[in-house]
């Protein structure tokens, strides 16, 4: 399949997912010029069976490369987390988790993550939550709707 075809058909795919890692649509849209760069340097050597999946894996690296390149922004919050979370041994999946988990907490008022690491993580009660981050059960419940409700289009991206 020929490089235009290619980016008139999937270019629009491939913009989606780098806009979606990146969260900036500039760099979203270098991203995405990136990954096709990549394909036409390696044009002759890939072999494109499935090229919807081929050029996703690409601008999933790229994104992740730009991402690590790029470190204006600190991760050193998400850090406790991802040792819990599980099947993440490889580099690119931890990068992604520590953003991700750094995206799902920037809106949410302070302690929010002290008790979602409480409940979800260490599996406190409600209870046992409420007493220690000072909040009541209600107000614990309501911060972590919050944090659900605020981050359902992160998530749905």
């Amino acid at each position: 399949m020929k490089i235009d075809t290619l980016y008139r058909t999937y270019g629009p795919m491939v913009h989606r997912r780098c806009r979606q890692l990146l969260r900036d649509e500039e760099a979203a849209a270098d991203a995405m010029q990136e990954t096709f760069v990549r394909v036409l340097r390696r044009g002759e050597r890939l072999h494109p069976r499935y090229p919807s999946s081929l050029l996703y894996r690409i601008a999933t690296n790229v994104c992740l490369n730009q991402l690590r390149s790029n470190r204006r922004r600190p991760t050193t919050s998400a850090d406790p987390l991802l040792p819990f979370l599980e099947g993440r041994e490889r580099v690119e999946e931890r990068v992604l988790d520590a953003y991700v988990v750094e995206q799902v907490f920037s809106r949410s008022k302070d302690g929010t993550r002290e008790a979602a690491e409480m409940l979800y993580v260490e599996g406190r009660t409600l209870a046992e939550t409420a007493e220690e981050v000072d909040l009541s059960v209600s107000g614990v419940r309501k911060r972590m709707r919050s944090l659900r409700e605020q981050n359902l289009s992160f998530v749905d991206g």
